[in-house]
């Protein structure tokens, strides 16, 4: 029996990650994307014998500091972590170290070139796909618990009132106190629960993250005032017993999620704008205005609500806020519905001086991808023109060639996207194996020509409508038969009942 073989669901216990694992494989393979290391590049890993190392004076040590990381409880390739600091009046300093990935990725070389060809870690239900050998993303350029670790850190001054002052980038040597994870620590900082062991462990670490989550929430109640979007898009992640998948469980926000986005987006942003006062051309994330904005408006109208005829963010968060208020527990189906709607984010080329170009979602301009370098190839690409600029040095990247690379990670980001979706919806196909002819509550995600998909309420899991379909559109509410499941391609047929 093939181990991509539909009936593969009945072999021994414990084979069920291992399948997905097997699909996750060949969809990559079809989307143009590596599942494995060339032998060149894993023989540069085998040649390094430690963390990149301090290579000049211009370097601050910030080892003393209460740095921590907060990120997913099962994540071991850290990027970035962050520490705070009071200064006169209201205002806080917020320092992010970002992990020096270039520090042992020169480019050019055969990593480099792996890290390029696919442009991103890929997160599938059957395991991760890294895009960085794990010695390097898990190991030499991870910001792991208590080791020391170079970075390059970005500093900024943000008021009560949300505004981002005084900015600065520049190398360092960091040490993180505590890896926590976002659920314990979410719930702490909401009241809910204890305060988590490493937390609670280090004298003063508490009083730390309070101050940046205080900070955080002022980052993110301005974005709103200026229309970011107030949206719930988390995918459910797979959860596995023994190798068997057992459910799968979507990820709610909190306090400790949205202090780590909400660092991050200013500290993309602040970023954007160093390179921009150094004269150098980046690589900028934009979300254009939403194509399909009319269907928005209806389903605003359906809703209760009322919104322009021409895209507005502000006018759309304002709608958002009410509904989270007035009806929360279908505020994440409605988000969704949104999301879709919304589109897709892309990468552009902006020169300096250039026009400053908008983040739809966030609400933000000048805003580029720099915090996750393990992860993702735009924010390496990012890394080397912060170096270079700091150092006042020619860009490492012409125009020419990041124009090439923004269309290209564009396209690679969308084929991960991909991957990920099919490989969810293998694993959504397994859950219901058993579930045929069962009724679901659902939501319609999708219409076009290519088709019309339906999202069960639970568990969270997407399929195709093909029959009774005709009329739906994205975020009608409905009732879906269960016909049938191909785990194998992903394929979950539904009626409308």
């Amino acid at each position: 029996m093939s181990p991509l073989d539909p009936d593969a669901v009945s072999r021994p216990p414990g084979q069920q990650r291992s399948d997905l694992r097997a699909i996750a494989r060949r969809v990559m393979l079809e989307r143009g994307l590596e599942p494995d290391f060339p032998a060149a590049a894993l023989a540069e890993v085998g040649r390094l014998h430690g963390p990149a190392a301090p290579d000049g004076a211009d370097t601050h040590d910030l080892r003393d500091r209460l740095w921590c990381s907060i990120d997913n409880d099962d994540s071991r390739d850290l990027d970035q972590l962050s520490v705070a600091e009071t200064l006169r009046g209201s205002d806080v300093r917020i320092f992010v170290a970002v992990a020096d990935v270039d520090g042992l990725v020169a480019k050019g070389s055969a990593l480099d070139a792996h890290a390029a060809r696919n442009t991103t870690s890929v997160y599938t239900a059957g395991g991760i796909f890294p895009m960085l050998p794990e010695r390097l993303s898990t190991d030499l350029t991870s910001l792991n618990e208590g080791e020391d670790r170079l970075a390059l850190v970005v500093e900024m001054t943000v008021g009560a009132d949300g505004t981002v002052g005084g900015s600065d980038v520049y190398r360092a040597v960091v040490r993180n106190r505590a890896k926590l994870a976002y659920n314990p620590v979410g719930a702490w900082l909401e009241g809910r629960g204890a305060a988590p062991t490493k937390l609670a462990a280090v004298r003063g670490l508490d009083e730390q993250l309070q101050l940046q989550n205080r900070a955080a929430q002022a980052l993110r109640a301005l974005r709103h005032q200026h229309g970011a979007l107030s949206l719930e898009t988390s995918e459910p992640r797979a959860v596995f017993e023994d190798g068997e998948l057992a459910d799968l469980h979507a990820e709610e926000t909190n306090h400790a999620r949205q202090l780590i986005e909400d660092f991050m987006i200013a500290a993309n942003g602040v970023t954007a704008a160093f390179l921009e006062r150094r004269g150098m051309a980046s690589l900028r994330r934009v979300l254009r205005s939403p194509e399909r904005w009319e269907r928005i408006v209806e389903l605003a109208r359906a809703h209760g609500g009322a919104l322009p005829d021409a895209p507005d963010a502000r006018e759309l968060e304002n709608f958002l806020a009410q509904q989270r208020t007035a009806a929360p527990e279908r505020f994440p189906d409605l988000s969704l519905s949104i999301v879709k709607l919304i589109g897709r984010g892309e990468y552009v080329v902006v020169e300096p001086g250039a026009a400053a170009l908008e983040h739809f979602g966030l609400a933000v301009h000048d805003y580029t991808h720099s915090t996750a370098p393990n992860r993702r190839f735009p924010d390496l690409v990012t890394q080397r023109l912060l170096k270079a600029a700091r150092a006042r040095r020619p860009t490492p990247y012409a125009t020419a060639e990041l124009t090439v690379l923004a269309r290209h990670c564009t396209e690679q980001e969308a084929a991960a996207n991909k991957v990920e979706r099919q490989v969810r919806k293998s694993a959504a196909a397994l859950l219901l194996q058993h579930r045929v002819n069962e009724v679901f509550d659902a939501i319609i995600t999708g219409a076009s020509s290519k088709g019309t998909w339906a999202r069960v309420l639970h568990p969270p899991v997407e399929g195709r409508v093909v029959r009774g379909e005709e009329r739906l559109d994205v975020g009608d509410r409905v009732r879906v038969k269960l016909l049938s499941v191909d785990v194998e391609h992903g394929f979950i047929d539904f009626a409308r009942v």
